[in-house]
Order: structure tokens, then C-alpha cells, then sequence
């Protein structure tokens, strides 16, 4: 990219953030001084690696996914290729946290204590020094919690980190701290033993609202409640605490069964003038800010006037397709296979008192093939797929339904080049694509793509015909076939 096109772009990026951060009532533009003085500083960048670029100046980050944005969809003739939406503030804005927990080094004993004496011990008397240390609170290791370095299963203790959520940090530090003292050991992935595995922390960006999912090997947790009492203490911003049970080795993080230990078990949240509610499985958002101008854009990029009926495909717990359904669809139908999601969905809705949309654990393949056989006319497709794309049976049967536009939602812009490329050949042109800086500081980009029907776009060119052209006076009230 020349010198000349960054500047161009940096500009028109500028205007287009600016105009995002009205949207999402952001504050008022930053500048590169007040970046300088504010940025935090990352004291683990080259350990951890889960921020590929947080030690390169933010605005220099969005050139860079500005030129790999333009690169990646320069083979779709006529697209308008749009400046990334970047964020106001691009710090502390994960409102999900998850930290494994593993046993580190092994700990000296207690000064005075019965293992510090010098000379071999029995088992019996070892057995007898873990017990007292279990009951002074004091751990026989380090216990290690953070995050894994990239491409290993190696924790890097992170005390501090510039993406997540402080209080969500917060109270990873204070489980860690209540460990010992309840005598909860970190889980050793490769005995499969120990107790506690991990902690997912979820945030409300806008109520403030925080749930603790502990996630255990084990269904017993003896003295749960003074366990709650005391995380409660530390951190009063805590609304909820479930314990989730995993005892498979596995690298999943979350099992299938669960109980709640304090509060509701869930917490809520606002998106774009909605309430959701957000359980430990629930999906959502980690960054709340950009979700809100990822999803107001895309619903803007449909073009809904009221008279729509919109299919909202993969639809998950029915986020997008409620944007939707409140901001200009006559009618969504929200589909998606996980029947987990759709009840939430569905639960959404009600909620927020959404009429005009509807929910179907269905696969949506299946779903629009039906459609079309069936004959029920749909003007839009909202999609999100998972990373890895959509499927060629589901593109072949979003053609066979054929509505007017597609709007492609992706968190993999690779993939989702390949799926636009296969839509092109069935009959859509690409028209607009608008990236979305979800996560600063990193290698990844989402990407909005809008596509209608070539056949649905045609050009008119506007002729004046007199009755005296085509051979007729004024007089005349028709005209004849042989005068046309």
C-alpha cells in the first residue's frame, strides 16, 4: 500500500470511526498524545503472545488490517471496500474472562514447620505435614492462573492484562487467592487430578452485572457457600456464582452439568436498546462495544424499510436477528441447529417483547431449501457462520432461495472470501464490504459483506417520448399497434 492510499484511507477511516462512536455514544475523538499518555503498557507481551500487536500504536494497527482487508477482497470487481471501524478506547474490553488453573512449583515448607527439619521423612509423617498445610491454608505448590501461551498448554501468570475486563480480573486473582484456604487444588491435566479447572468470568457492559463460572472436576464441593460468602466479600460486584462440572480429559472447557451456588445463575446485559440474558453457556459478544456498531452496521447495510422478511441464519441466542426484528424487518425467522440456543432465543424475544420474530431449530439449509420449494418469498439473509465458513450445501441452498440481498457477517475473512466467490458464481456480486475491529490488538478481523442479485440491479436510461414521435397528434386519446 503506497504512502498516498494510507493517508486516504487513514482519513476516510477516521471519518467512518467517528461516525461509528456517535452511533455507540462513544466520547469524543482521542488524539496520538492523549494514546501516548493513556495506553497502558502490557508487562507480558512477549510471554504470552494472545496480542500480537499491543506494543504498535493502535492507529497503525488499523492500516495494517486496512491493507490485508483490501488485499484479501481486491478480486471482487465494483465491491466498495470500506475504512475498519476501530474502537474509541481499545483497552480492557473483554467482558469475558477465562483462566485455567495447574499446580506450579513446588513450595518450601513453612519456616518451623514439621517438614522443614532436615533428614528423611516417612510417608506417614508427609501425609501428616499436607494435612497441616492444607488446614493453615498454605498450598504444597505455586498455584499458576492466566493464560496459555500461544500454541502451548504452558500458563503465563498474568496479573495485569490491557484487553479483559479489570474487575473480571479481579476476581480471577481472588479465587486464586481463596484456593488454599478452602482447600481446592488446581486440576493437573496430566493425572486428571485435582479440583478446580478453571474460572469463566462474565461481565455486563452495561449492568455492570458479573457471573462466576467455576468449572470443576468434581460434583462435591465442600463448603461452597462459605467459598461464595467469602469471593462475595472481596469482590461485591459478583451477582452470581455456578458451578459447572467437567471430569472428562478433555480440552473443553465447560461440562453438561451445573448447579448455581449464588444468585440467579445468570446475568443480564443491554445490545442496541435490547436486554439478553446470558447463562454459562450462553454465546455472546466478548466485546460489547464494537458488537454494537458491528450489528447496527450490518442491520444499516440491509436496508430494512418495514415491509422485509428477513432470515436470520446460524442465529445462536437470536442477538442480530432481535436488532433486526426492532430496527426495520416486517418479519425474522431466526434458525439455527444447537436447540439450546433457540430456546434462549426464543426466551429473548419474550423478554423484550419482540412479536415479529420467530426462532427454529432446524438446520438452515435444510430450512431455506424447504423455503424455496415452498415457495415463501425472503428479501434478506442475515448469516454469521463459525469461523471456518459456511458450508457448500447451505450456500447452494441460500441460492436456491434467491433473496434480493445477503448480508455476511464473518469472524474469518479468509473464509469468507472463499464462500463470497461461490455466491458470485451462483449470481450475487459483492457490493460493500465494512470491517470491524472487534479485537484491538490482535490478528483478527470481522468483516461485513453485503451482496444482492446481478439481475436485480439494472440501468435505466430516462427517454422522453411525445405523442407527435410516435406519430399521433394530441387529439388522439390511444394509440394503435401499427402507429408503436
Amino acid at each position: 500500500m503506497t504512502k498516498r492510499l494510507q493517508s486516504e484511507r487513514a482519513s476516510r477511516r477516521a471519518s467512518a470511526n467517528a461516525e461509528a462512536s456517535e452511533q455507540a455514544d462513544s466520547s469524543a475523538p482521542r488524539s496520538a498524545d492523549a494514546d501516548a499518555l493513556t495506553a497502558p503498557t502490557c508487562p507480558h507481551a512477549r510471554q504470552c503472545g494472545a496480542c500480537q500487536h499491543v506494543e504498535q500504536p493502535y492507529d497503525l494497527q488499523l492500516v495494517h488490517k486496512d491493507a490485508r482487508v483490501a488485499d484479501l477482497f481486491s478480486g471482487f470487481r465494483g465491491a466498495e471496500v470500506r475504512p475498519i471501524l476501530g474502537m474509541e478506547h481499545p483497552y480492557f474490553y473483554r467482558n469475558k474472562v477465562v483462566s485455567p488453573f495447574a499446580p506450579g512449583k513446588k513450595l518450601p515448607p513453612a519456616p518451623g514447620g514439621k517438614g522443614a527439619q532436615a533428614g528423611k521423612t516417612t510417608r506417614g509423617e508427609r501425609n501428616r505435614a499436607a494435612r497441616d498445610r492444607r488446614a493453615a491454608g498454605r498450598p504444597r505448590h505455586e498455584i499458576l492462573c492466566g493464560m496459555y501461551a500461544a500454541g502451548t498448554h504452558r500458563i503465563v501468570p498474568t496479573e495485569q492484562c490491557v484487553v479483559e475486563n479489570q474487575n473480571a480480573k479481579r476476581v480471577i486473582q481472588a479465587v486464586r487467592s481463596l484456593m488454599p484456604r478452602f482447600g481446592m487444588e488446581p486440576y493437573r491435566e496430566d493425572a486428571g487430578s485435582g479440583f478446580l479447572r478453571h474460572a469463566v468470568v462474565r461481565v455486563g457492559h452495561t449492568s455492570g452485572e458479573v457471573l462466576v463460572t467455576l468449572v470443576t472436576n468434581g460434583r462435591e464441593f465442600p463448603g461452597s457457600r462459605a467459598f461464595c460468602r467469602e469471593l462475595v466479600k472481596r469482590c461485591p460486584f459478583v451477582t452470581s456464582v455456578v458451578q459447572n462440572v467437567n471430569e472428562r480429559q478433555t480440552n473443553v472447557i465447560l461440562g453438561e452439568r451445573e448447579q448455581t451456588l449464588y444468585g440467579p445463575g445468570f446475568i443480564l446485559d443491554e445490545l442496541c436498546g435490547l436486554s439478553f440474558r446470558i447463562s454459562s453457556q450462553s454465546f455472546y459478544q466478548v466485546n460489547a462495544v464494537q458488537t454494537e456498531v458491528l450489528y447496527r452496521t450490518a442491520v444499516e447495510l440491509a436496508h430494512l424499510t418495514g415491509i422485509e422478511h428477513v432470515v436470520d441464519a446460524y442465529c445462536g441466542t437470536g442477538t442480530i436477528g432481535l436488532v433486526a426484528a426492532k430496527h426495520g424487518a416486517a418479519h425474522v425467522t431466526g434458525v439455527d441447529s444447537v436447540a439450546s440456543a433457540v430456546r434462549d432465543a426464543r426466551e429473548n424475544a419474550r423478554h423484550n417483547g419482540v412479536g415479529n420474530a420467530r426462532f427454529v431449530a432446524e438446520d438452515a439449509g435444510d430450512f431455506m431449501r424447504r423455503c424455496a420449494a415452498e415457495g415463501e418469498p425472503v428479501d434478506v439473509v442475515l448469516m454469521d457462520p463459525p469461523r471456518a465458513g459456511a458450508s457448500a450445501e447451505f450456500l447452494d441452498a441460500l441460492s436456491a432461495l434467491a433473496p434480493a440481498r445477503v448480508v455476511y457477517i464473518s469472524c474469518n475473512p479468509e473464509t469468507q472470501v472463499r464462500d463470497l466467490a461461490r455466491l458470485r458464481d451462483s449470481g450475487y456480486a459483492v457490493r460493500i464490504v465494512q470491517p470491524v475491529d472487534m479485537f484491538p490488538h490482535t490478528d483478527h478481523i470481522e468483516t461485513v459483506a453485503v451482496l444482492s442479485r446481478k439481475s436485480a440491479t439494472k440501468t435505466f436510461i430516462p427517454v422522453t417520448v411525445s405523442p407527435k414521435d410516435m406519430g399521433l397528434d394530441e387529439a388522439k386519446a390511444q394509440p394503435t399497434y401499427e402507429n408503436i
